[in-house]
């Protein structure tokens, strides 16, 4: 494929996954990672994309062709991958959600805690625990830098800005090399096919999280049932736990029970 095709591939990749990493652009060209560089480098000179440690990400615009579908699309797709947005979200959910997963978490536990607001809720929940935590999170970082019994690990990686957390490469690195008593961890859907996130960066320090946790606590409000989010994270049966609200369909109880999860409603 020459230079004009790679390109055009790239752009389309990062249309659909806002992140690329260079593993895949290598894969998705058939093409050497020098060659994915040098196209990266003249795409970022053009606007169209931001280099970053590990792949690139796209530079999203404001209104495209006109289109309000896809300017209604694109909205959703940004605020999903906000973190303001997000926490004003189902604030009270949120809050509930986060008072019954506390309950499930033991003192002097390494619990890792990943981005996301009812993840950082159920931070706020866990304040006066005595606790290891690690997180990838700065919201969560900050939100217990005064709890006196709680240690804070922060991975290294690329900071996210909008969702405010650490990803990629180094991010990952960090993971391997620990292990947890407990994830919790928020999710961006929920189907019959598993739990998906809309961001590949996100996905891969998700499953890197699920990796070296030797229990799994999905937290959720019941909006993201149904919900199909872009990039697939793992199967249902990951979870040990999903903690939800009091709005869960039953339909979507009875899929996790189904799987061997053991749903709770707040």
């Amino acid at each position: 494929m020459k230079a004009p095709g790679r390109h055009l591939k790239i752009r389309e990749l990062l249309d659909a996954q806002e992140f690329v990493d260079l593993e895949t652009l290598c894969r998705e060209l058939d093409a050497s990672e020098s060659s994915v560089r040098r196209d990266l480098v003249q795409l970022e000179s053009e606007g169209a994309l931001r280099r970053v440690y590990g792949g690139a990400m796209a530079m999203r615009e404001a209104v495209r062709d006109g289109n309000t579908r896809d300017i209604a699309r694109e909205h959703f797709r940004e605020q999903g991958l906000d973190f303001d947005w997000q926490s004003a979200r189902q604030s009270e959910e949120k809050r509930l959600i986060a008072a019954k997963t506390a309950t499930l978490i033991e003192d002097r536990q390494t619990v890792i805690l990943d981005g996301g607001s009812t993840v950082a809720a159920v931070a706020q929940a866990l304040r006066n625990r005595s606790l290891h935590v690690i997180t990838n999170s700065l919201p969560i970082a900050l939100a217990l830098d005064d709890a006196r019994q709680i240690e804070v690990t922060l991975t290294g990686g690329y900071l996210y800005p909008r969702l405010r957390v650490t990803l990629g490469p180094l991010c990952e690195q960090m993971l391997d090399g620990v292990s947890a008593d407990v994830l919790i961890m928020g999710i961006g859907g929920v189907t019959a096919d598993g739990f998906s996130n809309g961001n590949s960066l996100v996905v891969g320090s998700e499953r890197k999280m699920i990796e070296v946790a030797r229990k799994v606590i999905i937290v959720t409000d019941h909006t993201k049932f149904g919900r199909n989010a872009m990039i697939h994270l793992a199967p249902l049966e990951v979870a040990d736990y999903v903690i939800s609200d009091s709005g869960l369909n039953e339909e979507y109880q009875e899929l996790l029970r189904s799987q061997n999860v053991e749903v709770l409603l707040a």
